[in-house]
C-alpha cells in the first residue's frame, strides 16, 4: 500500500557559492502569458545543498527536492551538467 514518491527535479545556474555546503541556484522558466500569449520568462532562486563544495559560480546543475535541511534549504545537488570554463 506504500506509494513511490516522485521528487521534483530542477535545472539551474549557480549564482552564489559563498556559504559552506550551500549554493544559490537561479532557475528560469518560460511560459505563455494566459491572456496575451507572449512567452514570459520568470526566475526564482533556490538554496541547494552541496556536500563537497564543488560547485562554482556559473555552473549548470541538476537538483532534487529533499526534506528540509535548514530554514530555506530544501534542495540537494544531483549532478553538475556544465562547468564554467575559466579563461586566463
Amino acid at each position: 500500500m506504500s506509494q513511490k514518491i516522485s521528487r521534483k527535479v530542477l535545472t539551474g545556474t549557480i549564482v552564489s557559492n559563498k556559504m559552506d555546503k550551500t549554493v544559490v541556484v537561479k532557475v528560469e522558466r518560460k511560459f505563455p502569458h494566459p491572456k496575451f500569449k507572449k512567452v514570459v520568462k520568470r526566475t526564482k532562486k533556490y538554496k541547494c545543498h552541496d556536500e563537497e563544495n564543488k560547485c562554482l559560480v556559473g555552473d549548470v546543475i541538476t537538483m532534487v527536492e529533499v526534506r528540509p535541511l535548514s530554514k530555506e534549504k530544501r534542495w540537494s545537488l544531483v549532478s553538475i551538467l556544465r562547468t564554467k570554463t575559466v579563461a586566463g
